[in-house]
């Protein structure tokens, strides 16, 4: 039996062979299904909230979404070394290592829960400050944030379980789970806030009540898989695997802390100016969440598929995955900057009817449409490096972007007497093409310094 079809019989694909443009998209659509999916969460909640609560209320969930996506992301970023270890253990044949992976991330997120939900809980409304809502908004804010950390340990379970089937080259199963998640989201949302009139409250009951759905569900699906690795009692400890993982996953959670940071100052920044602008940003900011869908399904694809070849030892094709990677998410970046430049306030209007709101969330597209195309070529050199667990490097760029670019930029934007959100949202492209120079200087060292390794 071949390679292919061994990692095939048990529940793994193999990136090192076959054409790699076909088996990238074949893996990317998925991810890039699931991360659809994913993003309706937020955006149906602000949509049904924009038809069935409060401009107060757009606010508060908009603001208070910043504040959980802060924590969901970087456990996506800290659990990306999950899915990297996991595609290097394949790659290198090494696959009893796995169950000892899992058992150690099951004890070491479940302490994370805990810490977590009791931060949100407890701090809510500090938060909620910091972040400047509209004083309208502060209440509902405070809401939003205690019920979704109150069941924050089903979002984290969600992050850790798809990072497994990613690292382990099955996307389809995570579709699968964030399909049933925001299925039941939707029927939450309209019965607790088109029905209930629950408004805040209502949206994020319907969002955990999805995810612990998902969870559930996804435990059962996982029981009945031929999967390559076998999970005993005795991996569920704080094992040495938990060390490996958190090494290569820190320096990308790391940098989505301090990434999410800088999107809620800009936020901040933006509440300053008033309730029609914060409801405005909201919108847009969960527009900008579906743009950023093919760079990030790009960047995850292409961690999993470069960490299997670079285990392999097939550094040229991992090399050639990521230019494929950037053409292919570069066309259809084009697609999408055109429709947020020039149909702003057509996707806008989706999700509110107030004219002056959805004015706002149109204004602030057209500075930010230029990220369609720029995200696709950074996210592709950083799912390389992230493959290669050269995640120090994704870290710094990171941070280089953030305090560099996007944030004083943002700032002095927001601080103008002719203040326009276009200007404020073009601060993202900016800081993107910052970061890309910064990628190429990398690359150009870091294929140097491989080079000479092999020479020697």
């Amino acid at each position: 039996m071949d390679a292919y079809a061994d990692n095939k019989k048990r529940g793994a694909d193999d990136f090192t062979q076959g054409n790699i443009a076909v088996k990238l998209a074949k893996f990317m659509l998925p991810v890039l299904g699931a991360l659809v999916l994913q993003a309706m969460y937020g955006a149906v909640d602000i949509l049904v909230v924009g038809w069935f609560g409060t401009t107060a209320g757009i606010s508060g969930v908009s603001t208070g979404s910043n504040i959980v996506n802060l924590i969901t992301f970087t456990i996506s970023g800290l659990s990306m070394g999950i899915t990297v270890l996991i595609g290097r253990y394949i790659g290198e044949k090494k696959e009893e290592r796995i169950g000892r992976i899992i058992g150690g991330a099951i004890c070491f997120f479940a302490a994370v829960s805990l810490a977590l939900a009791f931060l949100l809980l407890v701090f809510a409304r500090t938060f909620a400050i910091l972040m400047q809502a509209p004083a309208e908004a502060v209440d509902l804010t405070v809401i939003y944030v205690r019920i979704c950390g109150g069941g924050i340990v089903f979002i984290i379970a969600y992050n850790v379980i798809s990072s497994i089937f990613r690292g382990l080259g099955n996307s389809r199963l995570p579709l699968i789970f964030v399909a049933i998640a925001c299925g039941v989201n939707i029927a939450g949302d309209l019965l607790f806030v088109a029905v209930f009139h629950m408004n805040v409250a209502g949206a994020a009951l319907a969002t955990v009540m999805a995810q612990a759905v998902s969870v559930g569900l996804s435990v059962m699906i996982m029981r009945r898989q031929n999967l390559p690795f076998s999970l005993k009692k005795a991996d569920i400890c704080f094992n040495k695997e938990i060390k490996n993982f958190v090494k290569v996953g820190t320096p990308i959670a790391f940098q989505e802390v301090l990434t999410q940071f800088s999107f809620m100052a800009l936020c901040a920044f933006i509440n300053g100016l008033g309730l029609a602008a914060s409801s405005g940003y909201g919108i847009a900011n969960k527009i900008v969440s579906f743009i950023m869908l093919v760079p990030g399904s790009l960047m995850q694809s292409m961690s999993a598929f470069v960490a299997q070849n670079v285990g392999a030892g097939q550094e040229k094709r991992a090399r050639k995955a990521m230019l494929i990677g950037m053409g292919i998410g570069s066309c259809i970046g084009i697609f999408i900057m055109m429709s947020a430049l020039f149909q702003g306030e057509l996707l806008s209007g989706i999700f509110a009817s107030d004219e002056i709101v959805v004015e706002k969330a149109a204004e602030y597209l057209k500075g930010f449409s230029l990220e369609a195309i720029v995200t696709c070529i950074l996210f592709s050199f950083i799912g390389y490096y992230n493959g290669h667990s050269q995640t120090v490097f994704v870290m710094i760029q990171g941070l280089a972007q953030t305090f560099l670019v996007r944030l004083p930029m943002s700032f002095f934007m927001s601080r103008r007497p002719d203040v326009s959100l276009a200007w404020i949202g073009l601060a993202a492209p900016s800081a993107t093409i910052f970061g890309i120079l910064l990628n190429v200087m990398f690359f150009v060292i870091y294929t140097k310094q491989m080079n000479q390794r092999r020479n020697r």
